[in-house]
């Protein structure tokens, strides 16, 4: 019995020790041989199209090919494309094109014309699309011309109706969400995030010249100062990443956080660093669900998980606020949001960001509203976070070997796209970012004006003194 219950024992511990990127691959629905596996298919494909085209009936673009495309970009609002097929032929409704797509095979203009929003992205990553110049400014063109296209026809408006369902995250589904993106493994977030507080949320750009770094130290410092933090305060975060919001608030601003975290890496992370910088008496991460959260505090606050809540909870996400939050407490949520309600991209939704969904101001009211919170101040940052990912994009392209090493080129051109999707949908204002200040329906302990935001924009070894 002591021998079996060993064996057993050893059985569980070599599962658990399943590496992060092999869990990656499988998530991914990736071959778990290697990554040599993943290119060589990529490879397999292109030989294929080379050897169909130079030959095979199969492969000559037919006028059905030619009318497909055409209908296809007079769906999309006709953006500033030219397209080319397999065989070289070019499709284009503009005289002077601004981005150039290939497609390298019939079947991919199917699922093209199929589903674009769900299929492009798998399609991008396998080498079966490839998009010459910049691939932003591509993106920027395509996502302008459908939303003002008019002519997506039913199809599409049931598409919209059906994926606009109000989602919910059970606690299992919210721990397998997380997993899927967060647990990739702390050094792939290393090589592109800010290695000053390792932030994964907008940061803020007081000055459009300055660091990554400079910006989301002061993006914390905003944040402090519009929950009027002061030493002795007790604050409980909801989704505190690798936990540097935390840490800096008990290091400049004297206060006690307990940090909730779902993600065990971003929590093992978060710890070592609490213990590195001495602030373990200060700081307590846990990790748990927010609608856990236990006790009362001073101050609630919330950075960059509201996405991953789903609009079902909201409620309930009001009500954890109203039971922990003191009766003079202040409180911020910031998120990615939305002008328009509608479904989340299905591509992201499916690959990057499993149950993740940008609300509108209106939507969050069902946060608000149940408990008769005050909203306070709301501030758009859109421009900010647009500038963010260009930052994180940069330094994610001079990674790229090593990103491959540690998965595979599938997933970096995965991870490219959904970069330079994301920087292009807040250029063109698809998503938005907010950050809202509220407080109960009582509070009278209100400053009068909004100038102890601006006064002074703090940085690290600078100041800069708003006008």
């Amino acid at each position: 019995m002591g021998v079996q219950k060993e064996q057993t024992k050893k059985t569980i511990t070599q599962e658990q020790e399943l590496s992060t990127q092999e869990r990656q691959r499988q998530a991914w629905g990736m071959d778990s041989d290697s990554r040599l596996s993943q290119k060589n298919k990529i490879g397999i494909r292109y030989n294929q199209k080379r050897s169909l085209v130079s030959g095979h009936p199969f492969a000559r673009v037919i006028w059905l090919d030619r009318w497909l495309v055409t209908k296809m970009l007079q769906v999309a609002g006709n953006p500033s494309l030219s397209i080319y097929l397999w065989d070289g032929r070019e499709v284009s409704t503009c005289a002077e094109p601004e981005s150039k797509l290939t497609i390298h095979d019939r079947a991919a203009l199917l699922k093209l014309i199929i589903d674009a929003e769900l299929h492009f992205g798998d399609l991008y990553s396998s080498g079966r699309v490839e998009v010459e110049g910049d691939l932003v400014q591509f993106l920027e063109v395509v996502y302008a011309s459908i939303r003002k296209s008019d002519k997506a026809g039913m199809l599409r408006r049931f598409i919209i109706w059906w994926g606009h369902r109000k989602i919910a995250n059970s606690l299992s589904k919210a721990r397998d969400n997380i997993y899927h993106h967060y647990d990739i493994g702390n050094p792939f977030y290393e090589m592109w995030l800010d290695n000053a507080a390792m932030q994964y949320t907008c940061a803020y750009f007081y000055e459009p010249d300055i660091t990554l770094e400079e910006a989301q130290l002061a993006k914390l410092h905003h944040v402090c100062r519009k929950l009027q933090l002061k030493p002795g305060d007790t604050v409980v975060e909801a989704g505190c990443g690798w936990g540097g919001l935390a840490r800096f608030m008990a290091k400049h601003y004297g206060v006690n956080v307990k940090a909730y975290n779902i993600s065990h890496e971003q929590v093992t992370f978060a710890r070592q660093k609490a213990e590195e910088e001495g602030l373990s008496q200060q700081v307590e991460y846990v990790e748990d669900d927010y609608r856990n959260i236990q006790g009362q505090y001073d101050v609630f606050v919330s950075v960059g998980m509201l996405e991953h809540v789903g609009t079902r909870d909201y409620k309930v996400l009001g009500n954890v606020i109203n039971r922990c939050l003191k009766p003079d407490g202040r409180a911020l949520i910031h998120t990615i949001g939305r002008n328009k309600a509608g479904p989340m991209n299905a591509w992201i939704e499916r690959r990057i960001f499993p149950g993740a969904y940008p609300p509108t101001l209106r939507e969050m009211m069902d946060i608000f509203e149940p408990n008769r919170f005050s909203v306070l101040d709301v501030e758009n940052l859109r421009l900010h976070y647009a500038k963010t990912l260009e930052h994180w994009l940069q330094r994610y392209d001079q990674h790229v070997d090593a990103i491959e090493e540690m998965m595979d080129a599938a997933f970096v051109r995965a991870w490219r796209l959904y970069l330079a999707g994301s920087i292009a949908a807040f250029t063109i204002g698809e998503l938005q970012l907010f950050q809202v200040v509220f407080t109960r329906a009582n509070n009278n302990m209100l400053p009068w004006s909004r100038a102890y935001l601006y006064r002074e924009e703090v940085t690290t070894g600078r100041k800069h003194e708003a006008g």
